[in-house]
């Protein structure tokens, strides 16, 4: 019942969040129109990464909707956590803008012991920007299972159960692990990487078993027949990989995982900046052009209000809680 009411709260919190950046602070006006200068958005993770493009793809068409320009500062470290705390404790001016993952939002405070930032007092929700499910891959070579129940079964089978790949501890890569390894009851041994680019290799050559990892790293491999799709973390099938079926589908019910993203502000930026972001986002993500852009890398392009993000976090807490509880992780 306390873990509940804590959940709780702390939903309602980000919640209070988001409506606070959009009713107080000084009026924009106060600075003229805004964006008189250039906007820096600050990414939690190194340059080159699939979020790193993913934004830079964002701030493109920003700078061509709002007339000014969107340039992207790469502060990463600690899990994303330098990143974000910048972006946290930037001014409120509406000239700094940060790009959160689910594991800012949500997971890190059952994760850490310890974190520079409030996400619920400190952030401001924009919008979720996108989804990026987790799917569940073998090798072709290695591996004979050709479904996720062949690979349940094969586990079961398996003296010591299975090792899975993660890019590091506390990623939904691993804790996505973890929790399949606990819903379908065998053991399993998490490996962790500094990425896909390591994992990958690993699979190849047969040295690793499994990996729960995001969509977007194994596109190309999966293609190339040489890693074998067995199921997809997304609630529908994935529209560019319409024969695989959904973890639900594969027999593993409530199991909807994203490495969700979307845009934040500093606690108390002007409401008229949020407004005018968030509507450019909802038209950016209307074309087509962007959905197929995206797709083609894993991802799916979305739209949501800042209430709505705030809602979604608040409704993934209670199964990110159980994932860390079951990965037996903690950062100090």
């Amino acid at each position: 019942m306390t873990t509940r009411r804590t959940l709780l709260s702390a939903g309602t919190r980000l919640t209070l969040a988001a409506g606070a950046g959009l009713l107080a602070a000084p009026a924009v006006q106060a600075q003229g129109e805004w964006p008189a200068r250039t906007v820096r958005v600050i990414v939690p993770w190194p340059p080159g990464g699939s979020t790193d493009v993913l934004v830079r793809i964002y701030c493109e068409l920003l700078q061509a909707a709002l007339g000014q320009t969107f340039v992207v500062e790469n502060r990463a470290g600690a899990g994303g956590n330098i990143g974000i705390d910048a972006t946290a404790k930037a001014a409120p001016d509406g000239y700094t803008m940060g790009i959160a993952s689910v594991g800012h939002l949500v997971i890190n405070r059952f994760l850490y012991a310890r974190l520079p930032y409030d996400p619920t007092r400190d952030l401001t929700p924009v919008g979720v920007a996108w989804d990026l499910p987790n799917v569940a891959v073998v090798s072709s070579q290695h591996n004979p299972s050709r479904t996720l129940a062949d690979f349940v079964a094969w586990s079961k089978a398996k003296r010591g159960g299975f090792t899975y790949g993660s890019p590091g501890v506390g990623t939904t890569g691993h804790l996505s692990g973890a929790l399949f390894a606990g819903r379908i009851g065998v053991e399993g041994t998490h490996v962790p990487f500094r990425g896909a680019a390591q994992i990958i290799p690993a699979m190849l050559s047969g040295d690793l078993d499994f990996a729960l990892d995001n969509l977007a790293s194994y596109v190309p491999v999966i293609a190339e027949g040489r890693m074998r799709a067995l199921a997809i973390t997304s609630a529908e099938r994935w529209p560019t990989l319409p024969d695989l079926p959904t973890m639900a589908e594969a027999g593993v019910p409530n199991f909807v995982v994203s490495s969700w993203q979307g845009f934040v502000f500093p606690a108390g930026t002007p409401a008229p900046v949020i407004r005018r972001v968030n509507g450019a986002l909802r038209t950016i993500v209307a074309e087509q052009s962007l959905k197929d852009r995206f797709l083609r890398v894993g991802a799916l392009a979305v739209w949501s209000t800042p209430e709505e993000m705030a809602a979604r976090a608040a409704a993934e807490a209670a199964m990110w809680e159980e994932a860390v509880r079951v990965s037996g992780a903690r950062v100090e």
